[in-house]
């Protein structure tokens, strides 16, 4: 292993990274990052990608990148010695250039298809609508004369006379009907049933289980979504955060590292992988309950709620 590999190895793992970590950050190919870490370079595919990996590298870790490439500029093989291929810049040209005059065209058939739009919406409310007007405008007056046509029944005072001595009639026997007792034998209506309101159930973290060196199982009391917290505290430090539904596999909530003061939160309802880098400098709360870290540089959890653990 080469001083330079030996370097960043050392600095990998005091932040508690494997190589898939680093290959998921920096999206380099897990065997580029090993063969820099043994100094065997010609893995890479060319000499001009060997700094660009290693700077990569250097900051994913902590380190200040151009001091390293400083440092061992000996040991790193030069970029120069192998041609960058030049890019086709014409075809690109041309390409700008065809996209541009189908953008003008575009631009004027969209400009005249809105007049057209606007002249017949013109011609449809302006132009037509006062015949249509005129056409209302007779039919109502058509209708007002049909309703005031004189009622014949209304001019015979015998057929008023018996229609409001039914109606008197009607009414007596309404207003007997509102004044009848009631039926209730209690003689009092029942007052419903008050209900008190329930009491929300309050989370609780239970240790289950360790699983390998560094994942403990915790068990969570209630069901549900729950409300993950992660905070980076003090100024300039930061953490690795990798927070997946239901394993190490699963669904990437949050993955990068966190520089503090930040807090990082997530809603999130059944199994939750968690995994947590420089824990002296986290904070993490489930639903405002503090969850133990244990004090580890590197600590890993699978937390199952109510539900997820009675299966």
């Amino acid at each position: 292993m080469s001083e330079l590999g030996n370097l960043l190895k050392n600095a990998r793992e005091e932040k508690g990274y494997s190589l898939e970590d680093i290959q998921d950050l920096t999206k380099i190919r897990k065997r580029y990052l090993e063969a820099i870490e043994e100094g065997n370079y010609a893995v890479l595919p060319g000499n001009f990608y060997v700094r660009a990996f290693v700077k990569n590298y250097a900051e994913t870790v902590g380190l200040d990148a151009e001091e390293v490439l400083s440092m061992y500029q000996q040991e790193i093989p030069s970029k120069a010695s192998e041609p960058i291929p030049e890019q086709p810049i014409i075809q690109k040209r041309r390409s700008a250039r065809s996209s541009d005059r189908f953008s003008k065209w575009g631009f004027r058939i969209m400009m005249w298809s809105f007049l057209l739009l606007i002249g017949a919406v013109v011609y449809t409310y302006v132009v037509k609508q006062p015949e249509g007007e005129a056409n209302r405008i007779v039919d109502d007056s058509k209708i007002t004369d049909r309703a005031e046509a004189p009622d014949p029944a209304a001019e015979d005072p015998g057929a008023e006379n018996t229609g409001s001595g039914k109606s008197n009639a009607n009414a007596d026997n309404t207003g007997q009907g509102a004044d009848a007792p009631s039926s209730d034998t209690n003689g009092a209506a029942e007052e419903p049933a008050e209900t008190e309101p329930e009491e929300e159930a309050v989370t609780t973290i239970t240790f289950v289980e360790s699983v390998g060196n560094s994942t403990d199982k915790m068990a969570l009391s209630t069901g549900g979504v729950h409300k993950y917290e992660i905070s980076v505290t003090g100024d300039g430090n930061k953490s690795w955060v990798e927070l997946r539904k239901n394993n190490r596999t699963g669904e990437k909530l949050v993955f990068e590292t966190i520089s503090g003061p930040n807090t990082v939160t997530r809603e999130v309802e059944g199994t939750v992988y968690m995994s947590i880098g420089n824990t002296t400098s986290v904070e993490v709360k489930i639903d405002g309950v503090p969850l133990d870290l244990g004090g580890k540089v590197t600590k890993r959890f699978i937390i199952e709620p109510a539900a997820a653990a009675a299966e």
